[in-house]
């Protein structure tokens, strides 16, 4: 019998990448990326005419049907593999990422009267836009003594689903009252393939409100927030909810044609790229974080009971695999500002040194913060640059530095912000022990995983734990392939659950990062002092940052 292989696509903030695997032992074949045409549109929508406020991030959907169309052909032509054999597709995607769509599935933007509406368009993960309507979502939440609140750590921000879909219906109703449903980007790619609307209960379960006891919250609840929101789930999102690993269906010839695979092949129902790397690392079992690194970072854990804990992202059944309750807590500025500090704060000097050395500016700040002692600089940083995801849920805290002079360097400025996303990360796990979940392993996928052994070390000393690393350098992806074998079942060559699939095809390095006593004793100390700057800005003692904000915002409009 022949090898067989699937393929799995992982869209980013930024592009999508396909990746063929063996699906015999996980081994990545083949990969192929492309960069999104229209990136994010921050400032302007396609026409480059009209402008865009502050704080949104769209997305423009044709660029995920050309990542189809573009990688997934090359991987196979890459490979030289046989397209009969492979057996299945399955696709992970940032979340929430909203798309309003007609009954077809076409979204509105492709309909020429709404190519000039920002409300058209996707609403990526985030779009921070959104959040007056999240604030007073959590004040009605409260107000009612609404129980599924408790489930999202108390309050859920602008990046999940109701708040998006709320500002379309007060900002543009007639957005609203076109469109036939609101969709994940994630649930919407798969309608592509194999032609038929489905809903993951990933997304549904962190994003949306969804409980698989209870279901979405009450039409009292939504009548609450705006009455013609009474009835949004009957209306705009009537969909049943699908459990991650089923198949949602088969290639359709019109996905195979632009494809180049199979029609008939399974199709794997939508997952998001954070829950989906669980099992590309083996994990099948509670207790064990992983943490994927990026831009942002986002921390998931499986547990085998539904707790209830403070700022976490959401906890849902069968959220990451079945059978267990899936804990999500994130950090919503990582790789983005260490990029921002060297992008903008990197001397002429520096850079001219690190032309003479044929390194990036980036690569030579990391040298001369390797240089430094923990704790040598003196300097404290909290890492909001993008706001605080967990546990504080407030996109409208920001960025600070501490303990700075005139003998201050960049590169010790540098350092701070990583040592402040590595205490970041301890706050989160703290929380976690503090409400009754253990974490007991520490996993860690992502760019900055596999990249920067400086980073992961100073990680492994603040937080007190040893770091075990990815073996791929496509996490997500390789999760989306795994996805895809179970939906394919051992008849076609896959496997029938995810479990088996995970135990053959997940993996992790020999490379293990272990703490360094030393200084993971000195991290204890600035761990304390983090702490008390973090409830001092981030628990409403001192709003400064929400005051700067709105100044800011003032100035803006005169």
């Amino acid at each position: 019998m022949s090898k067989k292989y699937t393929i799995g696509i992982d869209y980013g903030t930024l592009s999508g990448r396909a990746v063929l695997v063996d699906v015999s032992n996980g081994e990545e074949i083949a990969s192929s990326t492309l960069e999104y045409k229209h990136a994010v549109m921050d400032e302007y929508l396609p026409d480059g005419i009209t402008k865009l406020p502050p704080d949104w991030a769209l997305e423009h959907p044709q660029d995920y049907i050309d990542v189809l169309g573009y990688t997934v052909p090359e991987v196979i032509k890459k490979s030289g593999v046989d397209k009969n054999d492979i057996i299945g597709v399955g696709i992970d995607f940032t979340a929430c990422t909203l798309m309003p769509v007609y009954k077809d599935g076409t979204p509105l933007c492709f309909d020429d009267k709404f190519k000039g509406n920002k409300h058209a368009y996707v609403k990526l993960w985030k779009h921070h836009a959104a959040q007056s309507y999240a604030n007073r979502l959590n004040e009605i939440a409260r107000e009612r003594k609404e129980k599924w609140i408790d489930n999202y750590g108390g309050k859920i921000s602008s990046e999940w689903a109701f708040p998006k879909i709320w500002q379309t219906l007060d900002e543009a109703p007639e957005i609203y009252d076109a469109a036939d449903f609101f969709i994940e980007a994630t649930d919407w790619v798969v309608w592509q393939l194999c032609g038929k609307q489905t809903r993951n209960s990933c997304t549904a379960g962190y994003k949306a409100m969804y409980n698989k006891a209870g279901g979405y919250p009450s039409k009292e609840f939504f009548k609450a927030l705006d009455p013609r929101l009474e009835n949004v789930i009957e209306d705009k999102m009537n969909c049943p909810v699908t459990p991650l690993g089923e198949k949602a269906g088969t290639l359709t010839a019109k996905a195979a044609e632009l494809t180049g695979l199979n029609e008939g092949i399974a199709v794997a129902v939508g997952n998001v790229d954070a829950h989906v790397a669980v099992p590309a690392l083996g994990i099948d079992a509670p207790n064990k974080m992983l943490a994927i690194m990026g831009t942002s970072t986002c921390h998931m854990l499986m547990g085998t009971e539904e707790k209830t804990v403070p700022g976490m992202c959401g906890v849902v059944e069968d959220g990451i695999l079945p059978g267990f309750f899936g804990y999500e807590a994130g950090q919503s500025c990582v790789g983005d500002h260490f990029a921002w500090f060297v992008d903008n704060f990197t001397p002429y000097e520096y850079k001219e040194e690190a032309d003479k050395l044929g390194i990036s500016p980036m690569k030579l700040m990391v040298q001369k913060a390797e240089k430094l002692k923990a704790g040598e600089s003196g300097i404290l940083a909290l890492d909001w640059w993008n706001g605080n995801r967990s546990v504080l849920v407030d996109v409208d805290l920001s960025g600070m530095f501490i303990g700075m002079s005139l003998l201050t360097k960049p590169e010790e400025m540098f350092r701070a912000l990583i040592e402040a996303t590595a205490f970041g990360t301890r706050k989160i796990i703290e929380t976690f022990r503090e409400n009754g979940i253990a974490v007991d392993e520490f996993y860690a996928a992502g760019g900055i995983a596999m990249k920067d052994p400086f980073t992961m070390q100073i990680y492994a000393d603040v937080i007190g734990m040893d770091i075990k690393i990815t073996a791929s350098s496509q996490t997500p992806a390789l999760g989306s392939a795994i996805f895809a074998a179970a939906c394919a079942g051992s008849k076609e060559g896959g496997y029938d659950n995810i479990f088996e699939a995970a135990k053959h095809m997940g993996k992790v390095s020999d490379k293990v990062y272990h703490p360094i006593k030393e200084n993971s004793k000195i991290y204890d100390k600035l761990y304390r002092e983090y702490d008390l700057l973090h409830d001092y800005f981030g628990r409403g003692e001192n709003d400064v940052m929400k005051r700067l904000r709105a100044i800011r915002a003032d100035a803006k409009k005169q």
